[in-house]
This record gives C-alpha cells, structure tokens and sequence, in this order.
C-alpha cells in the first residue's frame, strides 16, 4: 500500500503574509490559534495572570479589550509583560486604537468604517504604520451596518463580504495592506458561506471563528463544525474558538482542531475508545487523569488508550504509546507500535505518565542534536 494518502491531504488556500508582532500569519506560516482576555483590562495584574495562563496552553496571539480611556492608561504594562503578541479590541472611538497603538499593541481589532470620519481613519493608520501595528478588521452579522441591513434585508453571506470589503478599501486607500480580516456570524451556514465567498475575492490572511457559539461542549460542537469545515477547505490563516468558557479552553480546543486535521501537532494526541463491557479498566477515568497529568507535555507525540484487545491492537500500532486492557488486571503497553510489555492495574497511571515524559525528553534531545551545529558529530571513518 503506498505511503501516499491524498485524502488525508488539506492544501490550503495561498494568502499574503502579515505580521502580528513576531508572529506570522498567513502565508506558508503555522495556523496560529487565539484567544482573548476576560478581566477588566484596568485590572492590570489579573490580565496579566490571565495572559500567562493561556500563554501556557499554547497560545499564539491574545485580544484584550480597550473600551475606555482607562482601560489604555497602564496597556503598556500589559503589552510588556505578555510574551505573545497583543492585539487591542477596538470598536468605535478612534482615540483607543491611537493610545493601544503607542502603548504596544501588535494589531489592531477594528472596523476603519465605524469609527467616523475619513480623517479618524488616516489617523489610525499612521499610528498603526508608526508603530508597526496590523489591524484586524471584524465583520460580524449582528452588528452589520444599517446600509447593508436595508439593502439585503437581513444578514447573509453577501452583506458580509460586502462590508469587508468596504472596511478593506478604506485601509488600501491608506496604502495599508498589513491586515487580516474575519467574517463571523453565530449561523454556521451563514459563516462559512460568506468565509467561502471572501476567500475568493482577497488575498490577505483570513481570522476564523465562529461568533457567539455556547458554552465548552456546545461551543466546542459549533466551532468545530464551522471552522473544522472551512479549515478541512484550505481556508484560515489563524482561529478563534469563542466560548463561554475561560479563555485557556478555547486555545485548547483550537489545538485540538488543528491535530484532528493533521494542521498542527502541539502536546499528546490520545486516541481512546468510548469504553464498553468488555474493558479491562476504567477508560474513561483512566483518559480524563491523563489529559490533566499530560498537559504539561509541549512535544507532539501520540498516545492510544484502549480497553480491551478487539481494536487495541490495532490503534497501538498507529500511535508512539498504547495500552490495551487485558485480564486479571494486567495490560499491555506498546511502544513504537510493538508489544513491549505489561502492567498491573495500580502502577498504569504512573507507568503511562512516566513513559510519555521519557518519550518527551527523547524526541526534544533528537531535535536538539538534529539542529544544533555544536552537537558532537560522528568520528569520520578510518580511510
């Protein structure tokens, strides 16, 4: 059987490639996953703690929202603490995206088409290219300009890509191209419809998500579902998952997006079954204690968990580690897709924890001695 799977191969939609801070989007670059900010941006030191807490699940770029004139007066100190980019939440008053720009944000949220006049919005675009800011531009079905309302009557994927584009002109006017853009909508079908139809007419990069989308298991279907299908297309450049959840659960579950689409690997991807009759321990407890114990694992690497011998074996052969129960509480462990050996029932947790932070530790040192040109070479052969 050949090595090739082409259905397995997601060939993504060519976009130009912008800078959020140091972090590329679009382009050949990474899907980077987002999230945003929940506490009162005045509240500096509980933001920050905020930040640093989805900083360590993995995300890529965090929002913050900038409403007031308050909330902008100690932004610096938010932007300096952060060690991924910050992206200042604007929506109508041009003076907050002046302040966010000058105190350190790497991009900007906003539609340039409602914040007034066309002079607020060179204001802003010389601020954002004075400090090398991109700017986002958001377009989002249920705050869609009165105009578009009255002429397409309700929201639908037209009204959408006609008000980014509109939103697109007036920065191009400005002969600024450094944005992203994002057409969301609560109705999947509008979204991905209108992310469809936008991906055709521009070029920029293009922000994902699903607006307004429930609560963790609710949310997490709908986003799936939405941006899983666009992205499954080729379409998207960086992901939002919006839930009514804390913000470390929805970088979580964009990554968890990305390793079922073989887009991006980050930390154990554990293949488990649903548990039945025939497990020889308890699966579902067993998979929830390894995915709290297992978070700390940065390295991509694969895990199965299986509770009996009908499809274990099979699934451990595809996966760097299994486990398939067996009886009188002993199971066996596979590595590298070969039966290896057993455990008892008490010692597994550990066992399992032990063997991935070991597989961790030696995948890291490979890549280390892969890339580093200090690392000892190999004595060269006697002539």
């Amino acid at each position: 059987m050949s090595s090739i799977r082409p259905w397995r191969t997601i060939e993504r939609r060519k976009s130009r490639q912008i800078m959020v801070g140091n972090v590329p989007v679009g382009g050949d670059a990474p899907i980077t996953v987002q999230t945003m900010t929940n506490t009162p941006t005045e509240d500096v030191k509980a933001t920050i703690d905020q930040i640093r807490r989805c900083e360590e699940v993995g995300a890529d770029i965090i929002r913050v929202s900038c409403p007031t004139e308050e909330s902008t007066r100690d932004f610096k100190q938010i932007t300096r603490a952060a060690r991924i980019p910050i992206v200042a939440d604007i929506h109508f008053h041009y003076k907050r995206a002046l302040e966010a720009a000058d105190a350190g944000a790497a991009c900007l949220r906003i539609n340039p088409g409602n914040i007034g006049s066309a002079d607020r919005v060179a204001e802003v675009v010389r601020a954002a290219k004075a400090n090398g800011c991109a700017i986002r531009i958001g377009v989002n079905a249920g705050s869609l300009e009165k105009d578009l309302l009255e002429k397409y009557g309700e929201p639908c994927p037209e009204a959408l890509i006609e008000s980014a584009l509109d939103h697109i002109k007036l920065l191009q006017d400005h002969d600024f191209h450094e944005y992203k853009v994002a057409v969301k909508a609560s109705d999947v079908f509008l979204a991905v419809a209108a992310y469809h139809g936008l991906a055709e007419t521009v070029d920029c990069p293009l922000h994902l998500g699903i607006t307004e989308a429930g609560g963790l298991i609710g949310g997490t279907v709908k986003s799936s579902i939405g941006i899983g299908s666009l992205l499954w297309a080729g379409i998207g450049d960086t992901i939002r998952v919006s839930l009514s959840a804390e913000p470390e659960q929805e970088i979580k579950v964009g990554f968890e997006m990305l390793k079922a689409l073989g887009l991006r690997t980050r930390g154990v991807r554990i293949v488990s079954c649903p548990s039945c009759s025939r497990q020889g321990f308890d699966v579902i407890r067993t998979v929830e204690a390894l995915e709290q114990r297992l978070e700390h694992i940065k390295t991509p690497m694969s895990l199965s968990i299986l509770g009996c011998v009908v499809n274990g074996p099979g699934e451990a052969r595809e996966t760097d580690i299994g486990l398939t129960g067996g009886g009188a509480g002993k199971h066996m462990v596979y590595l590298r897709g070969v039966t290896d050996h057993t455990v008892q029932n008490e010692d597994m947790l550990d066992h399992i924890v032990r063997l991935v932070e070991e597989k961790a530790a030696e995948i890291e040192a490979g890549e280390a001695t892969a890339f580093d040109p200090h690392a000892p070479q190999p004595a060269e052969a006697a002539e």
